[in-house]
This record gives C-alpha cells, structure tokens and sequence, in this order.
C-alpha cells in the first residue's frame, strides 16, 4: 500500500463528522426507490460496480479500512492476516449490504424468526417493570434493524441520540417507509446538563435511549478518553458515559451482528447504576470506557467485516478538524 500524500493525510486527519455529512438524501431516496422498484438481487448487480468504483477513487475510506482489518484479521489460530485490497472492498460491500438490511427491518421483512437474542429475558423484564435504561452501541453491526424491531412490539418509546443533520434525515425517509415508527431522534451537538435532565424525565417514564460509544464530539475537542481497541489507543467520547451517569438508571451495552442471513441481537449488562465520585470521577470513567473499548475489540475481531466506522479511528483527538457549532454543517 502506497504512503499517503500531504493532501491525502490531511484527508484521513478529518473528524468523522466532516466526511458523513458528504452523504447525500437524494442519493438515499433514489437508492430506496429502486429498492421497491426492482428488489435486492437485481439492485445489486447494478449496485456492486458503484461500490467498487467508490471504494477505489475514495482513498481515505480505503485507507482506513485497511488500518482496521489490519488490526481485527485473525485466522482460525487467532493469528493476525495480511488485510489487502480485496478485504477492503468486502467491507464496503458488506457496508452497502447493511443498508438493504436497514431497509428491509423498516419494510416489516425483518420478524422475530429472523433474530437470535442474547439475554432477551433481562430486557423483558426492564419492560415489564416499566424501568428505563440507557443503551450504548456503536457502528459495530447494525442497530437499525434492532430499532425497527423495537418500534413493533412491547409498546417502549425509543430515543436516538444522533449527531448529524443527515441521520435526522435518513429518519424522516424511513418514516415514510413505515408510518408505525415510534422512535424520538434527538440531534444534539454535545451532551451538556439540559440535554441531560430531560433524557432523566424519559428514562423515568420508561423510556429507552440509545447512543452510540464510538463517535467523538462534533464541536468540541478534548473531551475523551484514551482506552486500548485493537492493540492500540484510540479515543472515546466521556459524553455517552457521563450521560449514563447522570441518568441514574440501568446501563447495557447493545450489538446487532448479522450471520449466516440471520441478526443476533446481543443486550449486555454492565450496572445498575453508575456512580462517578468527585474524587474518583476520572478512575471510574476511565473503567468504563475501557470495559466498553474491550467490548468492541471483542466483536469487532469476531466480526470484522460489519465495522463501519470509514475513518482513520485510532487519530488522536487534537488531530481532527471538526464540523463548525454555528450551524455551517447544515
């Protein structure tokens, strides 16, 4: 692999929001109108010499998808594999394939036959006694089809914490998919004490909410928190964990991993409760980031080819440059 140009680096030195908010709507309506039209099978072949196209011309993404199955890749004996070009491109492929997945979960062709639970009975009984919770995932899998499932049973209202202005818009596409979601996006640009007094109010009425682990803050830099993932230091955001703190309710981590054309849906306790003592606030979240970064590594080397996350993630926080807070993201 060729060492990246000045302009290249400067690329893969980029924050993650920067590059996601590049994505279109449009793209995605005709995406999903083609879906409808013409099915999965016929959409594909039109669609694998787009995603091969996309896949060489964007270097960053390239790039960085390499650095990470560089580092996820074991063979059968837990060795570490060479990642080439060709692990590369299927990831992107099964990146373009979680979002028929997506799809698919928001039409209804998604059922409980297809779903495998991992500790489903703790989750039941979190509805059952109307108790709230926090739910921390990442861009490890797929949670959409866990919220389009989620929105069809049990009747438990469902907040998003999203950090773009495009996953707010994906949203009101899937609505009008399925005019039965009861999911609440919440957009925020950092997670600030107002934010959390009324996530307090919803967790209090029962409700659920959901944040991913794995995205460091849009607009401010700094607040992070350094913890091994794949051998070596990548940064978290405190945010997520400071938030689930201040809820004072029960924390799961959540992952949705496909295999073998089915979802294993995996809800993993962590506490009760997180307490963050002023003197020992730094120690108890460095511990809690670090069991979440353990986490991942874990599934990400059991599940490789569902990372999605198209950016170099190990860049230290002082690096990135981010999207602006005065709205020029919009």
């Amino acid at each position: 692999m060729s060492k990246p140009t000045i302009k290249e680096k400067e690329a893969q030195n980029q924050h993650w929001s920067t590059l996601e908010e590049r994505g279109s709507i449009l793209g995605m309506r005709i995406l999903f109108a083609f879906y409808r039209l013409v099915g999965r099978r016929i959409l594909w072949l039109v669609l694998f010499p787009v995603v091969c196209y996309l896949y060489i011309v964007n270097k960053v993404a390239r790039h960085a998808s390499l650095q990470f199955l560089a580092r996820a890749l074991h063979d059968e004996n837990g060795q570490r594999e060479r990642a080439g070009f060709w692990h590369g491109l299927k990831l992107h492929c099964s990146f373009a394939d979680s979002v028929f997945d997506k799809l698919d979960a928001w039409l209804g062709r998604v059922s409980e036959n297809d779903i495998d639970y991992l500790d489903r009975n703790g989750i039941k009984e979190l509805v059952e006694q109307k108790q709230g919770g926090i739910f921390i995932g990442s861009h490890l899998g797929n949670l959409e089809v866990c919220r389009a499932l989620s929105t069809m049973k049990d009747d438990v209202v469902i907040n998003v914490l999203v950090f773009t202005d495009n996953a707010v818009k994906f949203n009101k596409l899937l609505e009008k998919v399925n005019n039965k979601v009861t999911v609440n996006l919440i957009q925020v640009g950092d997670i600030g004490p107002g934010l959390a007094v009324v996530l307090k109010e919803k967790v209090e009425q029962g409700e659920a909410i959901v944040i991913v682990g794995d995205r460091t803050s849009i607009s401010i830099g700094g607040r992070v928190i350094y913890a091994p993932f794949l051998g070596k230091k990548a940064p978290f955001a405190q945010g997520p964990f400071i938030l689930a703190a201040l809820l004072e309710c029960p924390i799961y981590w959540i992952f949705c991993f496909k295999s073998k054309g089915r979802f294993n849906l995996i809800f993993e306790h962590v506490t009760d409760r997180l307490a963050l003592p002023r003197k020992q606030r730094a120690q108890v979240l460095q511990e809690i980031v670090e069991k979440y970064a353990q986490r991942l590594s874990h599934y990400a080397v059991k599940y490789p080819y569902q990372w999605f996350n198209f950016y170099d993630f190990w860049q230290t926080d002082e690096q990135v440059s981010r999207i602006e807070s005065n709205g020029e993201n919009k």
